[in-house]
């Protein structure tokens, strides 16, 4: 009997300890996790992420296809869970202007079928804080399978570093990717490359401005993953602003000498306009004028604009989500499939 009694100790003794390593490999993970809330029942959250995401130890060897993201982000951020990633790209509105107040802001529409979305907070230890929305589908999450809580369910979401299409870092630099029908970017075996999504990571973890964020986006050749080719809009707190695309092999900027700068679902570069032939043009020149009538927007016009050139292909709404971000102060507003009637307010603190 009592070496039954003791056995029964030992077995309790090796659970707890098990239990204990566990929690302390997985401490970030859990801690993270914890944060993870509903925003919007449409399928939107929020989450701080808390640790290393490994992101330098990613920047010296980069990714040639989604495998081999997927295989640095098993191993690196969840522990040997698999993922698999799909990239979606739509018919997306972006733009930088003013405020009423001199502000800079910069909003943006994500148009797609049903897509989950998740708003990131992330401070790197090298590199700058910064919030980002996360396309949820990109981690393989749907309609029918949404992150939970703390549970097994939400694990996937530890994935979201390395899946933004927007986002805004505390320095005030402002980034999103948007659909276009070609892309041709260098092929350069010297340089190290990036994926569609990882290009805005490292923007937003190492850029102070948007010439800065160039620059740094000609250190890397890209690939897109999905085949959804992209161009990027980028622009800072002093309302600099600048259209990266990816053409003739190499990645061309689009700037501008007014006070806003627009883009939508078409090149741009050398006014070549080539576009998807659906709502691109429309979209575009309904944004400018709105910005041109008084040469700003209020951030309430701002947001009835977002959602008034949402796409809908009458039958569908695609507008999953819209952001606007103020690169002066470091306030924001986030709100999901047109529901202007629950709109989400969140604030990184600037730093000059």
């Amino acid at each position: 009997m009592k070496a039954l009694k003791w056995t029964g100790i030992a077995v309790l003794c090796v659970v707890a300890m098990i239990i204990i390593a566990a929690l302390v490999i997985f401490r970030n993970e859990i801690h993270s996790l914890t944060t993870l809330k509903t925003i919007d029942d449409y399928g939107m959250f929020q989450m701080t992420y808390y640790g290393d995401y490994g992101f330098d130890d990613f920047l010296e060897v980069g990714a040639k296809s989604d495998g081999d993201i997927e295989a640095f982000v098993t191993k690196r951020l969840l522990k040997g869970l698999p993922i698999k990633l799909g990239v979606t790209g739509a018919g997306c509105t972006a733009f930088v202007t003013q405020n009423e107040k001199g502000e800079t802001i910069y909003g943006r529409n994500f148009d797609f079928a049903y897509s989950p979305s998740l708003q990131l907070i992330t401070k790197p230890h090298n590199g700058y804080a910064s919030v980002s929305t996360v396309n949820l589908t990109f981690a393989g999450y749907s309609e029918d399978n949404l992150p939970n809580g703390l549970n097994f369910d939400s694990f996937l979401t530890l994935a979201a570093p390395f899946l933004p299409f927007d986002g805004m870092n505390e320095k005030g630099v402002a980034i999103s990717l948007l659909a276009v029908p070609k892309a041709e970017p260098p092929n350069d075996s010297n340089k190290v490359t990036l994926n569609t999504t990882t290009a805005i990571r490292l923007v937003l973890d190492k850029a102070a401005d948007a010439n800065e964020a160039v620059a740094l986006l000609r250190q890397y050749t890209i690939y897109f993953s999905g085949g959804i080719d992209v161009h990027f809009l980028i622009a800072d707190a002093s309302g600099n602003s600048v259209l990266a695309e990816y053409y003739n092999g190499e990645l061309q900027t689009v700037t501008t000498d007014k006070n806003y700068q627009v883009a939508s679902n078409f090149i741009a570069y050398n006014g070549v306009n080539i576009g998807e032939g659906f709502s691109e043009f429309e979209r575009y020149n309904a944004v400018k004028t709105a910005i041109e009538n008084k040469g700003f927007l209020t951030d309430e016009h701002a947001v009835d604009l977002l959602a008034e050139v949402g796409v809908y292909d009458g039958v569908d709404d695609k507008l999953q989500w819209s952001v606007i971000y103020n690169l002066t102060t470091g306030d924001g507003k986030i709100y999901a499939h047109r529901n202007v009637d629950n709109i989400s307010s969140f604030h990184i603190d600037r730093v000059e």
